[in-house]
């Protein structure tokens, strides 16, 4: 039996006539009704059919500094559930953590266990580490913002021309160097102010996505 069906059967322990949601992680789910529970898994019939639910109506990307220990797998669920469509881990000046192999595969498992939580019918990706500075220098055609200690522009506050997705970049503890910094500003990136506080990686990073989902999705 595989996982989820195990969860199902011996977790949930849904019976025949119940009725499940199911997502597949490409922008549908659906609602289905188990027909029969056996040990080899669940059969199910698929009642009704929806299409991205749980979805921002544009495309929500973030790229950051990934913070140390618990706070990153907190940083991955929270992410899912305020609906970020791909996490970028980056390599900057001053990042403690360089995420990859079984520490990549833990992210995305938590990634399917906060989508199914938070009913979103797209799992979020989740890249390769990618070096901040190249990174900022990809897809001028999208709406990339960089949030920035001081800033007096509020995220919740952005307004820009129509564009096919949106970028969020947030920094390591410390921030962004100068020379990052200068970097975005020169590729175009538009800096935004997450609040009068001083926030953790993990915090800043929720703030901002929250913020322009909220002012840039129609």
């Amino acid at each position: 039996m595989s996982d989820e069906a195990h969860h199902l059967a011996r977790v949930a322990r849904k019976m025949v006539g119940d009725r499940i949601t199911i997502l597949n992680g490409r922008g549908t789910s659906y609602v289905a009704e188990i027909l029969s529970v056996q040990a080899d898994g669940v059969v199910a019939r698929v009642i009704e059919e929806t299409h991205e639910a749980g979805e921002w109506s544009l495309p929500l990307v973030l790229g950051v500094a990934i913070p140390k220990g618990d706070r990153a797998d907190w940083l991955v669920e929270k992410a899912v559930e305020v609906g970020v469509t791909c996490l970028v881990p980056l390599r900057t000046e001053r990042s403690v953590v360089d995420p990859r192999g079984s520490k990549l595969d833990r992210f995305r498992k938590r990634v399917v266990e906060a989508s199914k939580q938070a009913g979103r019918s797209r799992l979020m990706e989740i890249t390769e580490p990618e070096a901040v500075v190249p990174w900022f220098h990809e897809a001028s055609d999208e709406a990339r913002f960089i949030g920035l200690p001081g800033t007096r522009s509020p995220a919740g506050r952005v307004s820009v021309a129509r564009s096919r997705s949106i970028r969020l970049a947030i920094g390591p503890e410390g921030g962004f160097s100068s020379g990052e910094v200068h970097q975005a500003q020169e590729a175009g990136w538009i800096p935004v102010g997450l609040g009068p506080a001083i926030l953790r990686v993990e915090t800043a990073a929720i703030v901002g996505c929250a913020s322009l989902a909220q002012a840039l999705n129609p």
